[in-house]
């Protein structure tokens, strides 16, 4: 996977603790989409992205494998009788 060159230079942010976690305040210039994030680790450095919500795609891959709850094959049986014209006038 090839790396991607940096487009703003690195700014020193501060870590503090919260409970028994490691936390870094991000700078407002890399703030983040979303309110997830996924973290790895490259040697010395910690790689931090945002968790992309799945597609369209995605989603209806994961309906077809388990549907969601409410969501059965056996649907009730609907009266559909054709319409009677009305005379609006």
């Amino acid at each position: 996977m090839a790396q991607r060159q940096p487009t703003m230079p690195p700014k020193e942010a501060k870590l503090f603790r919260n409970n028994r976690s490691q936390a870094v305040r991000i700078p407002v210039e890399f703030e983040l989409p979303g309110d997830r994030v996924l973290i790895s680790r490259d040697g010395e450095r910690l790689i931090i992205e945002p968790v992309r919500k799945p597609g369209l795609v995605a989603l209806l891959a994961q309906w077809a494998k388990e549907p969601p709850l409410g969501l059965e094959d056996d649907f009730p049986e609907i009266d559909d009788s054709p319409v009677e014209p009305e005379d609006i006038f």
